[in-house]
């Protein structure tokens, strides 16, 4: 619609002649696009982007629609026919539109109405995982028909359910689709990191543009992985992808942009396709020719004429098997090749960066960062983290009160909820991989904030709009989890952590009221909540906390349970470690603990009672990892 109707004088014209023209950016303000599409969704049955809504001028919305031509064909009304009909209705059948608003407000109103504030029963997590059991895809991984998106916060569900229901297939779909994903073309095997989505079964064929929220996701999946599987194929995967991030993506003084389109010189993917002349020209026959077979690289291509290289037919692995190669010298060649191409293509003209930087999707980042940092000994990692910490604290932060983003030294809108609950995560991970309690401390000024600014106080939920920021047509509250997951989701998830850890249980009792209010959403649509499912999970599971106490000297056995425990697949395990005087002041608990002859002890409490302490790191272990 940019090239076709925006950009053209006549539609420009009839437009403003008519009309107030106002775009929007739906990452500045996902809350004016939460309400119009929902708006949307009600006038017409579907929903998506671009969106076009004609309001009046007391914002209320009278036809809305998706797509339009720019004249109309195969049935559909172009823009131009839209302006000129609309402008008409408005100015001469005013009790139409009328009647079209106050069909609005009414049908608004009624979603305000939330019928579920029961109890959610256990079995809407397996209701949840039988829909993706019934939608999986056996050969290639994922769920449902193309488009396939990633969806990693749905695969962390599946890990995270098979971890705690024993069931192997929940392992084996999240395990083939994270195969399937780093394997097909969605994955840059030349630079690294993933496209927003496969337009086809295979995962072989992306939409070329480059999100920074779908990396983070999907570097947490893949460490989740490797926590259960120990397959170090997911380790290197999560430290590629924050690889790319950290070298094309992140601000010089830290924070993250949001993404990188699919286009450069016009043409989707031009900068990612090769040629297999090209290939062969820049390594030579011999190992052209391997790369070539290895990645799928033809002389009539597998796009459009080009090649997106992929590995969707056979792994290296199999590949070295079926040929008698040593797989690792395989790999080796491999990777100086790669870094041939690589640096060949960095030559080419670079795909548009949107180069703003929002403090949801930062949050994510640090997230993955620190989790990533802590779990692989990856102090690069954490640096990075920390360095986009004092970031946001610096520039997405006025008076106190957090910002949406920030773009050449411009900052803009209040934060939302999401902005807010996704930095929340980014702030507990940090602590978890730092263990440095100022990050905690801020945690904790963070929700409470979240609590007064999003908190609704009679019925319970988060609402998405601050109640300082500006009066839309409602409220919304959204529990939904798409593309991203909800802030309600996230939020219930870290207050239960931060609840446990610091001893907060009215923290533990918002996390309880969300799944309420939610809960006929949830049952409704079970599929489309994994993240708050993921949440509900652990609630529902026995939550251990571990406190460690440090003693006077460094116990080695100790300091080996202190690395299981940072380093283990344990959903639902929340610890706190420092000094007695250092933990005291965030955490309200501590005061009653005392180490053991001043040895480095381990308190590990569950259900509001704690276990006699432990000094001996072997038992200290056994007792962390038992079920």
């Amino acid at each position: 619609m940019e090239r076709e109707s925006f950009e053209n004088p006549e539609i420009a014209r009839l437009l403003n002649e008519r009309f107030v023209s106002i775009k929007v950016d739906r990452e500045e303000r996902p809350d004016v696009d939460g309400i119009y599409m929902l708006v949307c969704q009600m006038m017409t049955g579907q929903g998506g982007w671009p969106l076009s809504v004609f309001l009046t001028p007391d914002k209320v919305p009278f036809y809305a629609g998706t797509y339009f031509p720019k004249e109309s064909r195969f049935g559909m009304p172009g823009f131009k026919d839209v302006i000129i009909s609309l402008s008409e209705q408005y100015q001469k059948n005013p009790e139409k539109v009328k009647r079209a608003t106050d069909a609005v407000q009414k049908a608004l109103q009624s979603t305000l109405v939330k019928k579920g504030r029961g109890q959610l029963g256990i079995q809407v997590i397996h209701s949840a995982f039988r829909h993706f059991e019934d939608n999986f895809d056996p050969q290639y991984g994922g769920f449902g028909d193309a488009p396939k998106f990633p969806m990693p916060h749905s695969l962390s569900f599946l890990l995270m359910y098979y971890k705690y229901f024993g069931n192997e297939q929940a392992l084996n779909m999240a395990i083939k689709t994270l195969e399937g994903l780093c394997r097909g073309g969605i994955y840059d095997h030349i630079g690294f990191g993933f496209s927003r989505y496969s337009v086809d079964p295979k995962f072989l064929v992306p939409h070329f543009e480059k999100m920074l929220y779908d990396n983070a996701l999907l570097a947490i999946a893949y460490t989740e992985a490797y926590q259960i599987t120990g397959k170090e194929k997911y380790r290197e995967i999560a430290e590629e992808i924050l690889t790319y991030c950290l070298r094309d993506i992140e601000h010089p003084e830290g924070g993250f942009y949001s993404a990188e389109d699919a286009d450069s010189e016009g043409e989707e993917g031009k900068f990612y396709l090769w040629s297999k002349e090209e290939v062969i020209f820049l390594l030579g026959e011999e190992t052209g020719e391997l790369f070539c077979r290895v990645y799928d690289i033809s002389e009539e291509g597998n796009f459009e004429g080009k090649n997106i290289p992929n590995l969707v037919s056979e792994d290296l692995e199999t590949f070295a098997k079926r040929r008698g190669m040593d797989p690792d010298a395989l790999k080796k060649k491999l990777d100086m090749a790669r870094k041939t191409l690589f640096l060949e293509r960095e030559k080419r003209v670079r795909p548009f960066k949107d180069d703003k930087i929002l403090l949801s999707w930062n949050g994510l980042m640090i997230a993955a960062l620190a989790i990533c940092g802590r779990i692989m000994g990856k102090k690069e990692f954490l640096v990075a983290a920390e360095k986009a910490f004092r970031f946001i604290e610096s520039h997405l932060f006025i008076n106190g009160r957090a910002m949406v983003r920030f773009r050449e030294g411009e900052v803009k809108e209040k934060a939302f909820l999401d902005d807010y609950a996704f930095y929340l995560w980014g702030l507990m991970e940090l602590y978890n991989g730092t263990g440095k309690t100022h990050y905690l401390n801020r945690a904790k000024g963070l929700a409470d904030m979240m609590i007064d600014l999003f908190w609704d106080e009679k019925n319970g939920g988060f609402y998405f709009t601050g109640s300082d920021q500006e009066t839309l047509l409602f409220r919304q509250k959204q529990s939904y989890d798409g593309a991203l997951p909800s802030g309600n989701s996230v939020a219930a998830m870290q207050l239960l952590k931060l609840g446990k850890v610091t001893g907060n249980f009215t923290l533990e009792e918002k996390a309880e009221k969300i799944f309420q209010v939610f809960s006929q959403d949830i049952e409704g649509y079970p599929q489309g909540h994994t993240m708050m499912l993921m949440a509900f999970m652990m609630s529902r599971h026995p939550m251990k906390e571990v406190v460690i106490l440090q003693g006077e000297e460094e116990d080695p056995e100790m300091t080996e349970a202190i690395r299981r425990l940072r380093t283990g697949y344990h959903p639902g395990l929340t610890w706190i470690i420092g000094k007695k005087e250092e933990l005291e002041k965030v955490s309200d608990f501590i005061r009653d603990f005392r180490t053991i002859g001043g040895k480095t002890t381990l308190f590990l409490c569950e259900n509001f009672q704690c276990q006699s302490p432990v000094t001996d790191g072997k038992l200290a272990i056994k007792l962390m990892e038992m079920r």
